[in-house]
């Protein structure tokens, strides 16, 4: 069933929806059949969207470090420890896609922890380059480096053209939250 996965997907830029559509994706592969690992970076572990997708019997979700505060808020120290906590999961996680049988990894929102400095980029890059033949890559987040996009087999660009952001309206639950 999965002899013609394998490809690298990035939904990146400024608009709403690149966790959705990484999100829909995860939904579809499961839908026939496939097994997805869905990690996420930079949230608090408690979006309305894993609720569903912890629910479905095919995909796994993994939260890295629960972030409190906004990156830029973080003191060197904070960042330091969240690099090494995400770097060590993800390096666990990275043995279980050789070991196990899973069709598509997931890393919602590992670009932002990227340029937040609070993961390594080289890990992503090394591990794309050497993953499993088989196993498809999604990566989400505003703003991908050239490194990525040029690893990357599909690229999706997602902007923003007007959001309630702008005019002071928050995340909403059940929409942006």
């Amino acid at each position: 069933m999965n002899d013609k996965l394998g490809l690298v997907h990035i939904y990146c830029g400024e608009g709403k929806g690149k966790t959705t559509a990484s999100v829909g994706l995860t939904v579809r592969a499961a839908g026939y059949g496939l097994n997805v690992l869905f990690m996420q970076f930079l949230k608090s572990g408690t979006s309305s969207e894993l609720k569903v997708l912890d629910s479905l019997p095919n995909v796994e979700v993994i939260s890295t470090k629960p972030i409190k505060k906004f990156s830029f808020q973080m003191t060197p120290e904070e960042k330091e420890e969240v690099r090494k906590i995400d770097g060590e999961q993800f390096k666990a996680v990275e043995e279980r896609l050789r070991s196990e049988d899973i069709d598509m990894f997931v890393l919602d929102e590992c670009l932002g922890a990227i340029e937040a400095g609070l993961f390594d980029e080289e890990m992503i890059v090394e591990f794309i380059k050497t993953k499993p033949e088989h196993l498809e890559v999604v990566l989400t987040g505003r703003y991908p480096t050239d490194r990525l996009v040029e690893l990357a087999d599909y690229v999706s660009k997602i902007d923003k053209v007007k959001h309630p952001y702008d005019r002071g309206i928050m995340a909403r639950k059940g929409i942006e939250a």
